[in-house]
């Protein structure tokens, strides 16, 4: 080591040393101290986020949806309304339910499609049934219903979260078999709105019977009723036959309608017919009755004098006559308003010139 460095350190204070040690001890012990504190709080925050997200304490519960608080197994009776919830990991849980409308759709179709998941929406097979006199028919049906919001939790406390295919299923198949046992199959066609109010009418009678009246029928639809062959052959039949009927007594009516329209057409013209007589008959009685009345004014103005007067103007044409036909031969016979007089004349041409200044 080079004297000079010796010397330096040969000649340092002790106490100096001393002091220059003690306080970079104590810097590093604070550093360290407060960083400990520090990294504390850190690995807190740390396992108390990954509590969080690990426990996840809290759920959202959307529009159309309910919450079932369950603390240590117990269902809570008041549901949870949409919104933001807290719960305690671990001792509590949330069952969120769906209380929107739902659909089961009963059916023979095979390409129905998979239904969206949470859609609401259930397929199952037609349900098939024993119509009054033992034939099987089939029925298509759709119903739509409901889960009540106010009685979810005691619903699901009872039935479960499968409540649908324990409640809605069995009663659904029950009352339609009950109800299309009741008729025979070729009257389904014809009393189809009657058959699907029964079955609304009972499977909602039989779902309200139930403690609490878990479910809300919306409506049930009946699409289809699935004939067996023969009797769906004879149904067309009995319909051909109706139509058949119903097409010749349209025809009967139509002709009847026919018939009644010639009969008044000629009741008609007859009684024209007899009113254009009547109307001549009535004429030919006027004019005859005007004409008797004439008769009967002339007959009134003859008098004695003028009978006379007739009887000189007659003679006075036979005496010309005599004038231009001596030979003629006149006889005349007295008597009435108009004597009556006889020609014997070889001149035929004279004879009428008589005859019709006689008249």
């Amino acid at each position: 080591m080079p004297a000079d460095l010796n010397d330096y350190f040969k000649k340092r204070d002790p106490k100096r040393d001393d002091d220059y040690n003690s306080d970079d001890d104590r810097d590093d012990n604070d550093f360290f101290k407060n960083m400990g504190k520090k990294a504390g709080l850190v690995y807190t925050a740390i396992f108390i986020a990954a509590i969080l997200i690990i426990a996840k304490p809290f759920v959202v519960i959307n529009s159309g949806e309910v919450g079932i608080k369950v603390t240590a197994g117990k269902y809570e009776p008041t549901p949870l309304e949409p919104g933001f919830h807290v719960y305690i990991p671990f001792i509590q849980q949330i069952i969120i339910v769906d209380t929107k409308v739902r659909v089961i759709n009963y059916t023979n179709k095979e390409d129905v499609g998979i239904p969206m998941r949470n859609s609401g929406i259930k397929y199952k097979s037609a349900i098939s049934v024993l119509d009054a006199r033992g034939l099987p028919v089939s029925i298509d049906l759709t119903v739509q219903y409901r889960l009540k919001p106010e009685s979810a939790p005691q619903t699901i406390a009872s039935w479960g979260l499968a409540w649908e295919d324990k409640i809605i299923n069995p009663v659904v198949r029950d009352v339609v078999r009950n109800v299309i046992g009741k008729f025979p199959a070729e009257q389904l066609p014809v009393k189809r709105n009657e058959i699907a109010k029964l079955i609304e009418v009972q499977i909602k009678n039989k779902l309200d019977s139930f403690e609490g009246q878990p479910v809300e029928l919306i409506s049930v639809q009946l699409r289809n009723i699935i004939l067996p062959p023969k009797i769906k052959e004879q149904i067309e039949r009995v319909q051909i036959a109706k139509q058949e009927a119903e097409r010749t007594r349209y025809e009967v009516e139509r002709a009847k309608q026919e018939a009644q329209k010639r009969a008044a057409l000629a009741t008609g013209i007859a009684e024209a017919r007899k009113i254009e007589a009547q109307g001549k008959a009535d004429a030919i009685k006027i004019e005859a009755n005007a004409k008797a009345y004439a008769n009967r004014e002339i007959a009134k103005s003859l008098t004695p004098y003028l009978l006379r007067l007739r009887e000189i103007e007659t003679q006075a044409k036979f005496n010309e006559a005599l004038k231009v036909n001596k030979d003629a031969k006149i006889f005349l016979t007295p008597g009435g308003a108009v004597p009556n007089i006889w020609v014997d004349s070889k001149d035929k041409k004279l004879e009428s010139s008589i005859s019709s200044n006689g008249q």
